[in-house]
Order: structure tokens, then C-alpha cells, then sequence
């Protein structure tokens, strides 16, 4: 996956990085100041994208 993509996340996190997003640039914030600050923080929240084997653990 290319540096950037953002297709890994989930809706739930592209939505909550629009919002964050809109809430720096009306704290006049650049909208590429904004965008990645967004996008830090919710990584910092969510631990990032979808990972692959991320689900349930198995039971024995």
C-alpha cells in the first residue's frame, strides 16, 4: 500500500478525519496542515487502517 492510501480505513475513521479535519481549519489551521494532523489523530486513536488478521482470537 502506497504511502497516502487511504483506502485501508474504515468508514467510521474516514468520517471522523473529515470532521477533525474541519474542526483545525476552522481553527485556521492550512487545509494540508489540517488534513494531517486529522489523519494523526486518528491513528492515534484507532491504532490506524484495518490490519489483515485483526479479528477475533481463536479458541482452542
Amino acid at each position: 500500500m502506497p504511502q497516502g492510501d487511504k483506502s485501508s480505513y474504515t468508514d467510521k475513521q474516514k468520517r471522523q478525519a473529515g470532521h477533525i479535519e474541519a474542526s483545525y481549519e476552522k481553527k485556521g489551521f492550512s487545509t494540508e496542515t489540517a488534513e494531517s494532523r486529522a489523519w494523526a489523530t486518528v491513528n492515534k486513536l484507532g491504532g490506524g487502517g484495518k490490519k489483515s488478521g485483526s479479528g477475533r482470537k481463536k479458541t482452542k
